[in-house]
C-alpha cells in the first residue's frame, strides 16, 4: 500500500512539464510605469518591451520527468514609450549589439518547478541578461498550495503559492528579498521613507504547461512627515500562448551539464539572481562644473531661501559619485563665506571618499578654523546613516592634537550621538563603538575639571545608552548645578521602561529636598522627570503637596505644570485627576499662587501624517530675573517621535544687578547666562553668553541685543536610498533626499535702566524634500521627481519687566506667513537626445499667526506693551 502511494506521488508533476518535440510560440511584454501614489490624469512615465518567445524542451532526465532543460528565444523584439519612441526602430533604440544579444536563445535548468540554473553568455550586457532572467522567472512555479523559499531574480525570497484548477497564484513576499545590492535610509521613522510592495502572478494552465502567465509588481513609496509626496512603480508582464508546432527533438546525455556543452560550450551558468547594471552618465558635469552652477546659492545670502537646500541635495548627489581629489578641488575652491555650506554637504555624502577629503582638508591643530570644524561635527552628529569608519575619525581626532577647546568639547558630544545611531543599526558591539562607549562611560569619574566632566555628561546624554542610567542617576545629585540639570534632562529622554526605582526615588529625593538644598532650575528638571516617567499616585500627590511651600515662582511653575499636563491632555493627566480628588492637594490655597513663571504646551500643526507640538516653560527667579526658559518643538509620525528641537537658556546669579536677594539655595552662585540646543535629537555644544561679574559688565555695556549664533548650516535630514530590482529584469532606482537650511540664534539683553530684560530664540529655516525614480536601462531612461519645498521662520521673545511685583512676562510665539510649493516632473529620455518632460506645480501659502499661550500671558502682554510706551 506504501509503495503505491509513493508511485502515485512521483507521478504528480511538481511544476511545469513540457512534452519532447514540441515548440510552445508566445507573446510576451515586459512594461514599467512611474506615476503618483493614486495615479494621474496625464498618466504616467515608462516603457513597454514586447516580443515573441518560443520556447522547447533540450533535455529531460529519463529518472524524472520534472528536471528539465527548456531553450528559450526571443525574436519580433518591440519597445514602446507613451510620449517619445512612435516611429523609432527597434535597432535605433537598443542598438545592433543588444537586440543581437537578446535574440540569442538561452537555456532554463528546471527541476521540480524550481529555477536550478540559468544558462547565458558571460560576454552579454547585464542589462540584456537581467531582461532574460526576468522571462526566465515566470517559468518557475508549484503546483502545490504552501509557502516556500525560492531563488529568482529578485533574490532569494519567501513566496507562497495557491493552487486551484488550472489556475496557480503565486504571491512574493518582497520585503523578505535578500539581495547583494543593500540601500540605506535614515534612522529616524518621522525624517524616513516608507514603502508598501506587492507581487502576484497568475498562471493559467494547459496540458500540464503555462496557457498564461501574468505578473503585476507595484511599490509605493512615500516621506513618512508628507505621505503626498510620494511615487508608485507599476511593472507588469505577460506571457500568453499563441500556438504550439513540431519542434526539435530532446538532445540525448547523461546530466545537464554535458548537455549544455552539446548545445553551445560558450553558454555558461551566470546564476538567476539580477546583475547590477551600472548606468554611465553621458555628458554630465563633473563635480567642480557642478559646484560652480551651485555655488551661488549656498553663499550666507541666499541660505533663508529653498534654492540652498535643493543646491545642497543636488551638490550632495554629485559628491556620493566623486573621488577625493574632485571634492578637495570643490574644498580648496569655495570662497570663504561659502566654504562652511560645502563643509555642510561633502560631511553629509558620508563616503569613504568625502569623508577623507574632509579629514585632509581641516586642520584640527588650528584654532581659527573653528567655524569649519564645528560645522564638519554637527553635520556627522546629523548623518543620515553614519558608519563606524566616520565614529573612528572622531575618535582619531580627540586623541591627536586639537587647537581650540570648543572643538576638543564637540568631538567627544557629537561621538555620543554616533554612537546611538549605530546601537540603533545593531552596531552596539563594533569594535570603535565599544572603544568610545568605555571612554565615555568612564569619563566623568576620570577628571576633576568640571567643564570635561559636563562634555562627558553631554556625550553621553546623546547616547541614550542604557548603562549611563546609573552614572546620571548619580550625577542628578551632585552639588554642582550645572551637573545636575545635564543628568536629569538626559534621564527625561530615557524609554520610560528602563527608568528602575533607584532612579525614581533619586529624582524624588531632589524634588523634595530630603538630603540638601538644591537650585530652582535642578528641583524643576526633577520634576519634569516625575511627570514624564509614569508617576504614581503618591509621586503626583507629594508633587500638589508641595505647592504653596515652595519658592515663591517656582510655586506658580508647578501649579502651570500641572494644569498644562491635564489641559493637554499629557501622560500624568489621568494620575493627576486622581489625586486632585482629595481636597487636601485641590484646594484654592494651593491653586491661586501668583507669579509669573508658567508652563505651556500646544499644537504647531496637526495632519494625518505628521503632528507637531510646542511646549515653553519659563522659571523666574524670586527677583524677576530669569532663571530658566526651556522651548521643545517635537514631531511625531507613524507611532515614531522626533525631538525636533530645544533651546534651553539659563541665567544666574543677577541678582547683584538690581540689588535683590536670591532665592533659597541660590546665594553663592556665579553670574551666568548661556544656552543649550538639542536638534533632531542631538545634544549640541552648549553656547555661553557670560560668566562671571568681570564678563557680565563688560557685555553689559558693549550689549547690541543683537541675536548670538547657536546653529546655522545646512542639514540632510531625510536620506533613503534604494534599488527595486522588478521581477521583470528592469530595475528602478528610489532616492528620497530631505535638506534643511536652518539658523537659530538666541540672545539677552537687560536693561538696569528700564529694568527690563529681554530673552530671544530666532529660528530661520528652508526646507526641500525630493522623491526620484528611474527606471534607466542604459538605452532608455524614465524617470519621476516628486518634491516639495517651504522657507519658515519662528520667533520666541519673552520680555520681563521688573520694576514692580508681580512682575510683568509677556511670551510671544510668532510664526511668519510661509509658502508651500510642490512640484511634480515625469520624463523620457532615450540617448539619441529625444527626451519629453511634464512639469507640474502646486503653490499654498499658509498664513502666519501667533501661537496661543495661556490667557494670563494675553493679559500681561497688554500691560507689558502698554507700559513700554
Amino acid at each position: 500500500m506504501t509503495l503505491l502511494i509513493f508511485s502515485a506521488h512521483m507521478c504528480a508533476a511538481a511544476g511545469p512539464r513540457l512534452h519532447n518535440k514540441q515548440l510552445y510560440k508566445f507573446s510576451y511584454t515586459a512594461e514599467v510605469l512611474l506615476d503618483k501614489a493614486k495615479g494621474s490624469k496625464e498618466g504616467g512615465a515608462g516603457y513597454k518591451i514586447s516580443s515573441e518567445v518560443n520556447i522547447n524542451l533540450v533535455w529531460r532526465d529519463p529518472s524524472s520527468k520534472d528536471d528539465q532543460l527548456i531553450q528559450l528565444a526571443v525574436c519580433g523584439v518591440n519597445a514602446t514609450s507613451k510620449n517619445i519612441l512612435q516611429g523609432s526602430t527597434v535597432d535605433s533604440i537598443l542598438g545592433k549589439n543588444k537586440l543581437a544579444a537578446l535574440t540569442k536563445p538561452f537555456l532554463v535548468h528546471l527541476k521540480n518547478g524550481k529555477t536550478k540554473a540559468f544558462y547565458s553568455y558571460w560576454t552579454e550586457p547585464a542589462v540584456i541578461k537581467n531582461l532574460k532572467r526576468g522571462l526566465a522567472s515566470l517559468l518557475q512555479f508549484q503546483l502545490q498550495t504552501g509557502k516556500v523559499v525560492e531563488n529568482d531574480i529578485s533574490g532569494r525570497c519567501t513566496v507562497q503559492y495557491q493552487a486551484a484548477k488550472d489556475q496557480i497564484t503565486r504571491t512574493k513576499i518582497l520585503d523578505t528579498c535578500k539581495t547583494s545590492e543593500t540601500g540605506f535610509t535614515t534612522h529616524s521613522k518621522v525624517l524616513g521613507v516608507g514603502r508598501k510592495s506587492s507581487s502576484v502572478t497568475v498562471f493559467t494552465l494547459e496540458d500540464g504547461f503555462i496557457r498564461s502567465a501574468v505578473a503585476e509588481e507595484t511599490h509605493s513609496l512615500a516621506v513618512n512627515a508628507r505621505r503626498s509626496t510620494a511615487a508608485k512603480v507599476v511593472s507588469r508582464q505577460t506571457l500568453v500562448k499563441t500556438g504550439k508546432e513540431a519542434g526539435p527533438l530532446e538532445v540525448a546525455g547523461k546530466d545537464v551539464a554535458s548537455v549544455v556543452k552539446s548545445v553551445d560550450g560558450k553558454l555558461a551558468a551566470v546564476g538567476i539572481v539580477a546583475e547590477k547594471v551600472k548606468s554611465k552618465c553621458k555628458g554630465c558635469p563633473t563635480l567642480f562644473e557642478h559646484w560652480q552652477a551651485e555655488q551661488k546659492q549656498l553663499e550666507p545670502a541666499s541660505l533663508s531661501k529653498a534654492s540652498a537646500p535643493r543646491s545642497f541635495l543636488a551638490l550632495i548627489q554629485s559628491i556620493r559619485k566623486a573621488s577625493k581629489d574632485e571634492i578637495l578641488k570643490v574644498l580648496k575652491s569655495a570662497s570663504k563665506t561659502s566654504l562652511p555650506q560645502v563643509v555642510d554637504a561633502v560631511t553629509s555624502s558620508q563616503t569613504p571618499e568625502s569623508l577623507d577629503a574632509m579629514i585632509e582638508f581641516l586642520n584640527f591643530t588650528d584654532a581659527k578654523g573653528l567655524v569649519l570644524q564645528e560645522r564638519f561635527l554637527y553635520a556627522c552628529g546629523f548623518a543620515s546613516h553614519p558608519n563606524e569608519r566616520m565614529l573612528h575619525a572622531l575618535l582619531d581626532i580627540s586623541k591627536g592634537k586639537i587647537g581650540s577647546e570648543e572643538i576638543k568639547e564637540s568631538v567627544v558630544i557629537i561621538m555620543g550621538a554616533l554612537v546611538h545611531k549605530l546601537c540603533l543599526k545593531g552596531g552596539c558591539n563594533l569594535p570603535t563603538v565599544v572603544q568610545v562607549k568605555k571612554m565615555i562611560l568612564e569619563g566623568p569619574d576620570s577628571t576633576k575639571v568640571e567643564s570635561e566632566v559636563q562634555v562627558y555628561l553631554l556625550a553621553l546624554k546623546n547616547s541614550l545608552l542604557p548603562e549611563a542610567i546609573p552614572i546620571f542617576t548619580k550625577y542628578a545629585e551632585s552639588e554642582v548645578g550645572s551637573y545636575n540639570t545635564i543628568a536629569l534632562t538626559a534621564l527625561q529622554r530615557y524609554d520610560v521602561s528602563l527608568l528602575t526605582s533607584e532612579v525614581k526615588r533619586t529624582v524624588n529625593r531632589i524634588y523634595h529636598q530630603t538630603q540638601r538644598i538644591y537650585e530652582k532650575n535642578v528641583r524643576v528638571a526633577a520634576a519634569d522627570v516625575i511627570l514624564s516617567s509614569n508617576p504614581s499616585y503618591m509621586e503626583v500627590k507629594n508633587l500638589l503637596l508641595s505647592i504653596g511651600n515652595l519658592p515663591h515662582e517656582m510655586n506658580k511653575y508647578m501649579l502651570s505644570k500641572i494644569q498644562d499636563n491635564l489641559r493637554f491632555q499629557l501622560p500624568a493627566s489621568k494620575v493627576i485627576r486622581q489625586a486632585l480628588k482629595d481636597m487636601v492637594s485641590h484646594n484654592y490655597d494651593r491653586f491661586s499662587k501668583v507669579g509669573s513663571s508658567s508652563a505651556f504646551s500646544g499644537f504647531m500643526a496637526r495632519s494625518g501624517d505628521l503632528t507637531s507640538t510646542y511646549s515653553l516653560d519659563i522659571l523666574y527667579s524670586g527677583s524677576g530675573i530669569l532663571r530658566r526658559s526651556n522651548m521643545n518643538i517635537y514631531g511625531a509620525s507613524k507611532d515614531a517621535m522626533l525631538h525636533g528641537l530645544q533651546v534651553a537658556i539659563e541665567a544666574q546669579g543677577l541678582e547683584s544687578l538690581i540689588a535683590a536677594t536670591p532665592d533659597e539655595g541660590e546665594e553663592d552662585l556665579e553670574s551666568f547666562a548661556g544656552m543649550s540646543a538639542l536638534l533632531f535629537d542631538v545634544q549640541l555644544r552648549p553656547v555661553t553668553f557670560f560668566k562671571g561679574y568681570s564678563d557680565l559688565m563688560a557685555k553689559m555695556f558693549s550689549m547690541t541685543g543683537d541675536p548670538m549664533n547657536v546653529v546655522k548650516g545646512l542639514i540632510l535630514l531625510t536620506d533613503h536610498s534604494e534599488v527595486l530590482q522588478l521581477q521583470s529584469g528592469l530595475k528602478a532606482n528610489a532616492e528620497f533626499q530631505g535638506g534643511l537650511a536652518i539658523d537659530i540664534s538666541g540672545g539677552m539683553e537687560i536693561s538696569l535702566w528700564y529694568r527690563e530684560s529681554k530673552t530671544s530664540v530666532n529660528n530661520r529655516g528652508a526646507l526641500v524634500v525630493t522623491g526620484n525614480v528611474t527606471v534607466d536601462m542604459d538605452f532608455l531612461r524614465a524617470g519621476m521627481e516628486v518634491s516639495f519645498e517651504t522657507e519658515a521662520s519662528l520667533d520666541f521673545i519673552t520680555t520681563v519687566q521688573f520694576s514692580e511685583y508681580p512682575f510683568l512676562v509677556c511670551m510671544q510665539m510668532d510664526k511668519a506667513t510661509f509658502p508651500v510649493r510642490e512640484y511634480l516632473t515625469k520624463y523620457e529620455h532615450v540617448p539619441s537626445g529625444k527626451s519629453s518632460q511634464l512639469r507640474k506645480q502646486r503653490r499654498l501659502i499658509v498664513s502666519g499667526s501667533e501661537f496661543p499661550l495661556h490667557q494670563e500671558n494675553s493679559n500681561m502682554c497688554k500691560r507689558v506693551f502698554d507700559s513700554s510706551w
